[in-house]
């Protein structure tokens, strides 16, 4: 198998914008309880939060977190969650008990500890324009208000000063409490998005769109909501989760271009609104929860044994245990998000712990890494500057779900400093790939290459556990750079079913 791949240094998509690696906590499962928080462990501070589980999130490097929900939100009640005096709650989206223990405060301090910023969803179901109003002035005005004052009594002097605010979520979705149709829902968020920018003209604000592509209501979803509230939002959401059904692999490692249609048609409808509107103004896409997971555990375990077990406090949902191939999909999709960097403004793996998420933990045990914890560091980590456009001829994959695809899928960006950075999907399951890449105007080494590939006495369903972690990525010999007048040209072999990442440096010429 081959493919060869070619770019020019300044032919560029975008800057790569640093909110597109965000992650995602939701009062939902064992995200929270026991997941990052969990007074007691012997890790924990003197605040609950789990040492191992900080360190491990600094380490994957979310820049942006959002937060408290998903579905959750759409039955939240902000105010359970600050001062002393914390109700318990049923929580009807994920049938469990809310203990509000850990809430607004718990959560800034944490997202700080943790360095990443708090993207804040108001909820938009049960509530609305009164509330989102509310939680925005106690949260980012100074003093001197009912609320500002509320949260100084409440330990937090100076205001929280968020940006980022998500307008409900999922309101497409017959499932979401309060669910809307996209008129109420796009009345709703336009008076939302109006008083809060009457309190805070600098906020940065994201309205829901479809829950995923297959909706019946996706594209006129889109337009309806952005009629009533393009002249006064900044983003628009899009969710997608994939998986692999059927054992028809080859879709699912084909994922990757099925979300590349998603924003593009997304793109497509907001330029076609906002000309209609006769707006010129720029509206991106966040890709606020996007992954894979095994939605049978939803529908066929996890709903079954919270019927027979009643209501109780962080029941086990959704803890997928990921598999060497569900790290290479999400590496390919990473490398999706990086392609469409001219629309996609932020995005947010969901979840970070213990839900679909790549940590997982154990109530006063360790926490460890799953598969898919080793893309997101890669790229969180060595993506950056500008994103090249590429691209690549050679093999093609045919696929039962997407059509024919790629066997190589790639991403690559660039820095001013002359780092670079290349990600490379092997579709191909059975035999490795020989690349070659072409990139003009610029003379490049190969620093580094890392593959996550099946483990030697393993499969593609290999898997991490807390006992073991034989899933992660591997020194790749063999990548080459050869430079001339022209530019550089890299090879590289690819393992069957595999996740690359090269480092490239401003040199003539090197190998790893």
């Amino acid at each position: 198998m081959s493919a060869d791949i070619e770019g020019d240094a300044g032919e560029v998509i975008g800057p790569v914008p640093r909110r597109l690696f965000g992650s995602f906590v939701e009062h939902m499962g064992r995200a929270v309880y026991t997941g990052i928080h969990e007074p007691g462990h012997s890790t924990s501070d003197e605040r609950g939060f789990r040492g191992d589980v900080l360190e491990l999130v600094r380490e994957l490097g979310p820049t942006v977190i959002r937060y408290p929900g998903g579905n959750f939100v759409s039955g939240y009640r902000w105010e359970d969650g600050v001062g002393p005096e914390r109700p318990v709650r049923l929580d009807p989206a994920w049938h469990s008990v809310e203990s509000n223990r850990f809430g607004l405060h718990e959560f800034v301090a944490w997202a700080e500890a943790a360095g990443a910023e708090v993207m804040y969803a108001v909820n938009l179901g049960t509530r609305g324009i009164q509330e989102a109003a509310d939680v925005l002035e106690y949260c980012n005005h100074p003093g001197g208000t009912e609320l500002s004052e509320r949260r100084r009594a409440n330990g937090a002097d100076r205001p929280f000063g968020f940006k980022l605010w998500c307008l409900g979520n999922e309101m497409d979705g017959p499932w979401q409490i309060g669910h809307k149709t996209a008129d109420e829902y796009g009345r709703l968020a336009a008076e939302t998005a109006r008083v809060m920018r009457m309190i805070d003209p600098g906020v940065e604000l994201v309205v829901a769109g479809s829950s995923h592509a297959g909706m019946p209501t996706f594209g006129s979803w889109e337009r309806t909501v952005l009629r009533h509230t393009a002249a006064l939002v900044d983003h628009i959401s899009l969710h997608a989760y994939y998986q692999e059904l059927h054992g028809d692999t080859d879709s699912y490692l084909a994922s990757s271009a099925a979300l590349d249609r998603y924003i593009g048609t997304t793109a497509g409808i907001i330029d076609e609104t906002l000309a209609e509107l006769g707006l010129d103004k720029r509206i991106g896409i966040s890709v606020d929860e996007w992954n894979v997971w095994d939605l049978r555990r939803w529908n066929e375990v996890d709903q079954a044994r919270l019927a027979e077990g009643g209501w109780r406090e962080h029941p086990r949902i959704i803890e997928d245990t990921y598999t060497v191939t569900d790290a290479v999909v999400v590496g390919s999709l990473l490398s999706s998000l990086l392609r469409n960097v001219d629309r996609v403004t932020m995005a947010n793996q969901a979840q970070l712990v213990n839900v679909i998420a790549p940590i997982r933990t154990e109530p006063g045990g360790p926490a460890w890494r799953q598969p898919t914890f080793h893309p997101f560091r890669q790229v969180a980590t060595l993506a950056g500057g500008v994103s090249l456009r590429l691209t690549v001829e050679g093999e093609r994959l045919r696929t039962a779900q997407h059509g024919e695809v790629d066997l190589v899928d790639v991403a690559a960006t660039v820095e001013e400093s002359g780092r670079g950075a290349v990600f490379l999907t092997n579709r191909a399951t059975a035999s490795p790939t020989e690349v070659r890449l072409r990139l003009r105007g610029a003379r490049y080494g190969v620093y580094a290459a890392e593959t996550l590939t099946t483990p030697d006495g393993g499969t593609r369903h290999t898997v991490n556990t807390a006992d073991s972690q034989p899933v992660r990525p591997v020194p790749l010999p063999g990548a080459a750079a050869t430079s001339d007048p022209g530019g550089t040209t890299i090879t590289v072999t690819l393992p069957p079913l595999s996740w690359t990442a090269l480092q490239l440096c401003p040199e003539a010429g090197g190998h790893a």
